[in-house]
């Protein structure tokens, strides 16, 4: 079977939820969309408000304190918001990554070994069976390290370890002072190896949420080695179906997923730093035009709050006193421009009862954007 590029692009915005705001609950739309890219604390709450019916703010609140959705260090080892009972399954996939990149280097350079990781964590687990604060955490390291392995440790613990990052309070759950607690069920990790039906689960779970997808894509999201991948689609077969996609490369899919055909409309909307969509894939062009990827995901890293329009990334947005500032990076219609402003009006009110101008710390990457189309849309007085 082939399907072309416009049908990828559908088919992860349906199984994102972005064709149409969907009356779920917050967790139920943290299931479907699987895991919410929660670098900076706001992210979230936007991302939800992209894709539910209704969003309240205070029922993610809510999730948070009690724990039934998470934020902690998994996929690409950056912060993520998952569901609870997902953790323990995407942390096991990523086990193997996580002894691999959090053992080494810095807590390697530090003198100390995996062994000294494995002795360490279950003790401190026990430390954090209450929220501790960054400083805690780290005093506690030194204790048992001393000030000289210190840094390097804990710099490897915070990751390795299963910690959740405790909520700390308004606008967002979490704020610039990380406090960290015990993860529940999740045990202590063990060593270099997964056990192989997490990775099943979780290809399975990517699929649900972001598929077609190639086995680059899977390891790109899940920060996987290719080869484990391979292995565990081939122990899949039967349950994933198989695609020709653009340039011939074989995408994995399940069977009964929602495919929409190419010319299903795509809403404006006005996404959030870092927005999963534009990151759970190694072929970004899905969503974001190579030639617009430079302007929208920096060389540090940092992915702009952008502007999708017809599914794919048009330009980049802002909050400004005056209400939301576009920047368009082509020509858009009067009624693209007056859906945006819609949109603009309902996340101004959002942000208004929380933080008005959540990413400003960002807005030095504006001097650095090309020549485009920028206006300011007003709400409605």
């Amino acid at each position: 079977m082939e399907i072309t590029e416009r049908e990828l692009n559908r088919a992860g915005l349906s199984r994102q939820l972005l064709l149409a705001r969907e009356p779920l609950t917050v967790p139920d739309g943290v299931r479907r969309v699987v895991a919410l890219q929660a670098q900076h604390p706001a992210s979230p709450y936007l991302a939800l408000w992209n894709r539910l019916v209704g969003f309240d703010p205070a029922e993610l609140d809510e999730a948070f304190a009690r724990r039934s959705v998470v934020r902690a260090t998994l996929m690409r080892i950056t912060l993520h918001a998952v569901l609870a009972e997902d953790y323990e399954v995407f942390r096991g996939a990523m086990q193997p990554t996580l002894y691999s990149s959090r053992l080494g280097y810095r807590f390697a350079a530090a003198g100390l070994t995996p062994a000294d990781a494995e002795a360490l964590v279950p003790e401190l687990l026990a430390f954090a069976d209450r929220p501790r604060s960054m400083a805690e955490m780290r005093a506690w390291v030194e204790e048992r390290l001393g000030s000289e392995k210190a840094g390097g440790g804990w710099w490897g613990l915070k990751a390795y370890a299963p910690l959740h990052h405790a909520p700390s309070g308004p606008p967002w759950s979490f704020g610039t002072r990380s406090f960290f607690v015990a993860a529940g069920k999740a045990p202590a990790p063990t060593g270099r190896t997964a056990d192989p039906e997490t990775l099943r689960t979780l290809i399975l779970r990517y699929l649900a949420g972001f598929g077609p997808a190639s086995v680059a894509d899977v390891a790109q999201f899940a920060t996987v080695r290719r080869a484990a991948v391979r292995e565990a689609l081939r122990a899949l077969t039967g349950a994933v179906v198989e695609f020709q996609g653009p340039g011939g490369v074989t995408l994995f899919d399940l069977p009964d997923a929602s495919r929409p055909p190419s010319d299903t409309p795509a809403p404006p909307r006005l996404m959030a730093m870092w927005d999963s969509i534009l990151l759970a894939y190694a072929d970004r062009s899905r969503v974001i035009p190579p030639a617009y990827r430079p302007a929208v995901i920096r060389n540090n890293g940092d992915v702009l709050p952008t502007l999708l329009v017809d599914g794919y990334v048009a330009g980049v947005w802002r909050p400004v006193d005056a209400g939301i500032e576009a920047t368009a990076f082509h020509p858009l219609s009067p009624t693209t421009w007056d859906a945006l402003a819609a949109e603009a009006e309902s996340l101004t009110a959002l942000l208004a009862d929380r933080d008005p101008a959540p990413y400003s710390r960002y807005n030095h990457w504006w001097t650095k954007l090309p020549d485009a189309e920028v206006r300011v849309l007003p709400t409605r007085p």
